[in-house]
């Protein structure tokens, strides 16, 4: 093989290698524990206290999983829910450890960082878990401040994706007394309040008037993202808003709601199609997330809405502004096409509108950096023949 060839051949093996490198290291835990039914009842607390998307921002992270039989034992104590996120938080590791690991602890022993500790609620290193070697090829578990004892062993490794989540089953809850102190609720958070104060009066009192604030409500506790249209924007809205059945006015609001709690980076790296309080079998009442720059666009195919800030971020709400309602397909025609003497397109639809063809079904498409190596790849190929 002549050396220009060669060198081509490995340029394209090195642009494959890196395409393929890019993919994302997220990881959904909810997920990853569903397949396993023994682990329900954590799992449902890991979404309840919010933990669970808090460990899916992390990239290297280790869950010590509690079964069911564990979980009930826990359960028994009748924790507060908010006391019960200190606990479990106590058993989410901020560093790798996979089952080879676990086994092969520098010096027998090592102490460890937890969520817990990462609150800030948790004095002194009261959020450390103790990592111990034991006789028979055993790996026991405590917290730093349970005086010494190892409440738990290992039983088994769950799901591995090195170094980025480990997930292992321990015999036993970790014991702790500052994770096990009385914690009070945090302040309750009034959603239509916080809009009116910050600009959005109008989409606020809609909500009320509407009714729609209750499912907005029922959604908070589990993660709500609300997109706020400005008082200008509902204003110059208002003549198509009236002209809207009340349940009509009903789906337009909670199109304005996605039942998870998305940051402005999440929104920014999790580009794609979401669903909102408005979703259910017969309508998707879906949008596309994309972002260019540092700027953020809602996309319904009949509107595009630019989010131009935060009103409010305290998990499990956050409260985006936009500059525009954000109007669903179900409601009003998409538009096709931008042409001179074309009716206004955003006007309400008199019958269903016609189903449009949906390119993503609700997987992103390729990153323009691995686009931009796999056209490269081809064309190196092509060379090649």
């Amino acid at each position: 093989m002549s050396p220009p060839k060669a060198a081509t051949l490995f340029l394209l093996f090195f642009l494959l290698l890196l395409s393929s490198t890019t993919t994302s290291n997220a990881h959904n835990i909810t997920r990853l524990l569903a397949k396993y039914p023994q682990f329900s009842t954590f799992n449902h607390y890991l979404t309840t206290t919010h933990l669970a998307s808090q460990i899916n921002r992390r990239q290297t992270i280790t869950v010590l999983a509690l079964d069911n039989t564990a979980m009930s034992s826990l359960l028994a104590k009748h924790y507060s829910l908010y006391t019960l996120k200190n606990i479990i938080s106590l058993h989410v590791l901020v560093d790798y450890f996979g089952s080879k690991k676990l086994h092969r602890i520098s010096k027998g022993s090592t102490l460890t960082s937890t969520m817990f500790q990462a609150t800030g609620t948790a004095p002194g290193t009261s959020g450390y878990v103790n990592i111990t070697n034991l006789k028979g090829g055993k790996v026991g578990f405590g917290a730093e401040d349970n005086e010494g004892k190892l409440d738990a062993t290992f039983v088994k490794s769950i799901k591995e994706i090195p170094y980025n989540i480990s997930i292992v089953q321990i015999s036993h809850a970790l014991n702790s007394a500052e994770a096990e102190a009385p914690t009070a609720a945090p302040s309750q958070l009034n959603l239509t309040e916080i809009m009116s104060k910050q600009g959005c009066k109008a989409f606020a009192d809609l909500l009320t008037a509407s009714g729609a604030d209750d499912k907005f409500n029922e959604n908070m506790d589990a993660g709500l993202t609300v997109f706020c249209p400005t008082d200008s924007a509902v204003k110059g809205f208002m003549p198509k808003y009236k002209n809207l059945t009340a349940s009509k006015k009903v789906s337009l609001l909670l199109y304005h709601g996605i039942p998870v709690f998305m940051s402005l980076q999440m929104l920014k790296t999790n580009n794609g199609v979401m669903n909102t309080l408005a979703t259910d079998g017969a309508n998707s009442y879906d949008f596309s997330v994309s972002n260019e720059d540092e700027v953020v666009s809602l996309d319904t195919t009949v509107v595009t809405a630019k989010v131009l800030g935060i009103l409010k971020e305290e998990e499990p709400l956050i409260v985006f502004k936009i500059n525009k309602v954000l109007m669903p397909k179900e409601l009003f025609k998409p538009v096709v096409a931008k042409e001179a003497n074309a009716p206004e397109a955003d006007a309400p639809a008199d019958s269903e509108p016609a189903d449009a063809e949906d390119n993503t079904n609700g997987v992103q498409g390729l990153g323009g950096g691995r686009l931009v190596m796999l056209v490269l790849s081809l064309w190196i190929g092509i060379l090649l023949i």
